[in-house]
């Protein structure tokens, strides 16, 4: 069992870039593809991801730091520091559940195909540590395996039913047809899409609207995207208290993002599309017309720029409601730059309106930092289980992205009541 446990976690440490690309060539042959067309399907999608990824990297580098400066200028003490997803998915993986829950996830997600229980083929098979994490929860409460595996099965459950909900707006609004998302970081905030759309019907606010587009019209060249990101990362160097030539970085790295990742992920459709169209067409004359969607990873939400506009507005708001929030403990740190995957299905329901997804975005963030307080006592036991070294100074440990989120809370507490 250790060794089958020893090569899982391998695999796994191999990173989405490699997972990704193994899980699409199999899927393009399967599907029916030569195997030259689905080898470069899959190269590309390796490579899309590989610049998505550089650019997640250059907003961590910067926005890390920078929060940190605010909360140094504001002479706060928060003691639950939070050490973002990738620590949290290394505790996920640590734990004795995580062999089962690959093979697990995979036979769910086909018994739900087959039962058309959901549309969605998820090949995300790296974002499988949100389950993971799930389970490794409820097994470090309950000290039951079974527990932590009905607890993963249930997150899956919940991921591919939103998942199907939102494909309508990943294909209109993102203009992603036959793609799905179902990642827990990002699903977990799918309830509050029907705050945006009370919103939208409030008289007076309803009618603020700030999109890409529009300020583009309205302010020619200082409307840009580019331009726009520009303006935000400087903001953020002179809240953080940098010097002209860091702000200045900030700014220019910002900017960088803001023109990328749109690119990165119209390279991502580039080699997604072909394998999206065979499978489409090896179901629909085995099972007839079939609108089955592929579950991608939530960067692929990342290349709109209001996402990342309404991100790097809501990183000082972030560490202003820690500083300001009555009980939390929680000092936002790193998971800062999990922010845009946060807020890409309300900017979705939005329509790309940033002041509405502003608004949701802010309460979404409040309660995060609530849940990932409450839960800080046993994330912090798991991760010394895992052996993962805690920040000099911190008592406790959580993250905004698994200990903030709403579906892990939720199940955390239902199995706590039998506990």
């Amino acid at each position: 069992m250790q060794s089958f446990v020893d090569f899982i976690q391998s695999f796994l440490g191999l990173g989405a870039t490699v997972i990704l690309p193994v899980a699409i060539f199999i899927l393009g042959v399967f599907f029916g593809q030569k195997v030259g067309k689905a080898f470069r399907s899959a190269v590309t999608i390796g490579v899309a991801f590989v610049g998505i990824f550089l650019v997640i990297d250059l907003l961590t580098l910067n926005l890390g730091p920078a929060a940190q400066g605010m909360v140094n200028r504001l002479n706060v003490e928060l003691n639950v520091i939070d050490v973002g997803w990738p620590a949290t998915s290394s505790i996920a993986w640590a734990s004795v559940v995580a062999a089962f829950i690959i093979p697990l996830g995979l036979i769910v997600n086909v018994i739900m195909l087959l039962t058309k229980t959901t549309k969605v083929m998820n090949v995300d098979v790296w974002n499988f540590w949100h389950y993971t994490f799930a389970a490794a929860v409820v097994y470090t409460i309950s000290g039951s395996i079974i527990q932590g595996l009905i607890a993963a099965v249930i997150f899956q459950i919940v991921c591919l039913k939103i998942a199907d909900w939102t494909t309508p707006m990943v294909r209109d609004f993102y203009e992603m047809p036959g793609v799905s998302v179902a990642t827990g970081s990002t699903i977990s905030y799918a309830p509050f899409i029907f705050l945006v759309k009370w919103i939208q019907k409030i008289p007076g606010l309803k009618n603020l609207h700030a999109d890409p587009d529009s300020i583009q019209k309205r302010f020619g060249v200082f409307g840009d995207s580019m331009v726009v990101g520009l303006f935000l990362g400087i903001i953020i160097g002179l809240l953080a208290g940098y010097r002209v030539g860091e702000v200045i970085e900030v700014g220019m790295s910002m900017a960088a993002v803001m023109i990328l990742m749109p690119r990165m992920v119209k390279i991502l459709m580039e080699g997604l599309m072909p394998v999206s169209e065979s499978a489409r067409t090896w179901l629909n004359n085995r099972f007839g017309e079939s609108d089955i969607t592929i579950g991608l990873d939530a960067a692929v939400l990342l290349g709109h720029p209001s996402v990342i506009a309404t991100a790097l507005i809501l990183t000082p708001v972030t560490v202003l409601i820690a500083v300001m929030l009555p009980g939390n403990h929680v000092l936002p740190f790193g998971d800062l730059a999990t922010i845009p995957f946060i807020v890409a299905f309300i900017v979705g329901a939005a329509r790309g309106n940033i002041i509405h997804s502003i608004i949701v975005g802010t309460v979404m963030i409040a309660l995060s930092l609530y849940m990932a307080t409450d839960i800080a006592p046993v994330f912090t036991d798991m991760a010394m289980s895992a052996e993962i070294k805690l920040p000099e100074g911190s008592a406790k440990v959580s993250s905004i992205d698994q200990g903030g989120n709403l579906l892990n809370w939720l199940i955390w507490r239902f199995f706590e009541l039998f506990h």
